[in-house]
């Protein structure tokens, strides 16, 4: 079960805006969800998973992600909605950026288009509030995603986007905890294409193997 205790040491400070209750929470993969999911749930928040990530490539690491995303969200009785992989809308927002580096305009372009569809779902669905576990990772510029965040929910009156920084009061390390206690698949670059071939670059360069696709997991740790 998921534990009981507040989203981080300040609830005051750590409530959706407005005080609002539903959450629509954007999700990339099951270990960045892992920790914000807890929190939202031991906090008395009613949330939804959107899965909508059409930058993940190739299908095989999109499908294993989407899938650890699934295992954890109906353990835990969470409402996930698969949405569609568009990498054709994908590609064509990020056209003539292929050479950008990470958290540069590209990235930008990817959060926007992601979030601009969590939006639309929030908005049609009635959810006062959205977020994503995006910020969550150390190799994200939490800046950037708050930003794409609240210019996709202004699109919708009533609609706030909740730029909660994740990592802080415990939460990187309990997200790393929780991943390993799930043994969840553990992604090794970003998920676009870019991201794969610049990663893989980078790793020629320094002596290491290329990463192959569905094999690296996060493990539980021995108690003995």
């Amino acid at each position: 079960m998921i534990s009981e205790r507040s989203i981080h040491s300040n609830r005051s400070e750590n409530l959706p805006p407005g005080g609002e209750k539903r959450v629509l929470l954007h999700s990339c993969c099951a270990p960045c969800s892992g920790e914000v999911i807890e929190a939202m749930v031991a906090s008395g928040l009613e949330i939804e998973i959107f899965f909508y990530n059409p930058n993940i490539h190739p299908r095989k690491e999109y499908e294993l992600r989407k899938e650890e995303n699934i295992r954890f969200a109906d353990k835990h009785h969470i409402p996930f909605i698969d949405a569609d992989y568009d990498t054709e809308t994908w590609f064509d927002r990020v056209k003539g950026m292929e050479r950008e580096p990470e958290r540069g305009i590209r990235c930008t372009a990817c959060f926007d288009l992601r979030f601009e569809r969590t939006a639309l779902q929030a908005h049609e669905r009635g959810f006062p509030v959205m977020t994503s576990c995006l910020g969550i990772s150390r190799w994200k510029n939490l800046d950037q995603i708050n930003e794409s965040g609240m210019r996709a929910a202004a699109r919708y009156e009533g609609l706030s986007y909740w730029t909660f920084n994740w990592r802080k009061g415990g939460g990187a390390a309990r997200m790393l905890e929780i991943s390993k206690h799930e043994e969840f698949y553990q992604q090794e670059y970003c998920g676009c294409v870019y991201s794969l071939r610049d990663t893989n670059a980078w790793r020629v360069k320094n002596g290491r193997e290329k990463i192959r696709i569905g094999e690296k997991y996060y493990r539980a740790e021995s108690s003995d």
